[in-house]
């Protein structure tokens, strides 16, 4: 079974005007995967991060009847395996109104285009182990959960600790 993409549904490439709601996006994110004490986002930062000098990432803006209600952020990565860019997917939301619709079907879609475009290996991305009908969303639309890898971060007094001048 399909479901149908509503009439008025669209995904574009987000401007600097879509920064605040970018970043009311990433709050609800946060909050619906119980992280709203991680997200420290800020419009200004965010907009250095997208239209900055030297861009981190970019970010694709899902549309129902004109009014924002998704994202996926997203940047290159690089495989030494393959010598070649990737395409990974930071986050993507919808928000609970609008699922069901279709748009993060759009979302995907459009961001596996880019990545056919932009002649990446691979399109990656993580998914939380509660949220079972992420994952199976994902699977869905051909997605391969990675059991055997794990991820790695260093952050805060750690990241600190880790960078510091060694004497």
């Amino acid at each position: 079974m399909t479901t149908p993409t509503p009439a008025r549904a669209t995904v574009r490439f987000a401007t600097r005007e879509d920064v605040p709601v970018i970043v009311s996006l990433i709050r609800e994110l946060a909050v619906y995967e119980r992280l709203e004490h991680l997200a420290t986002a800020t419009p200004a930062r965010l907009e250095l991060q997208l239209f900055g000098d030297k861009p981190a990432c970019e970010c694709l803006i899902a549309e129902q009847d004109g009014e924002p209600v998704g994202f996926a952020l997203f940047f290159h990565n690089f495989s030494t395996f393959l010598c070649q860019k990737g395409l990974y997917l930071e986050d993507l939301f919808v928000r609970p109104t609008a699922r069901g619709t279709g748009l993060g079907k759009l979302l995907l879609q459009r961001l596996a285009r880019i990545a056919v475009e932009r002649d990446c290996g691979r399109f990656e991305w993580s998914v939380l182990d509660w949220n079972v009908d992420a994952q199976a969303f994902y699977k869905r639309m051909g997605a391969t959960l990675l059991d055997d890898w794990r991820i790695c971060r260093v952050t805060g007094e750690a990241l600190q600790a880790l960078g510091a001048p060694t004497k």
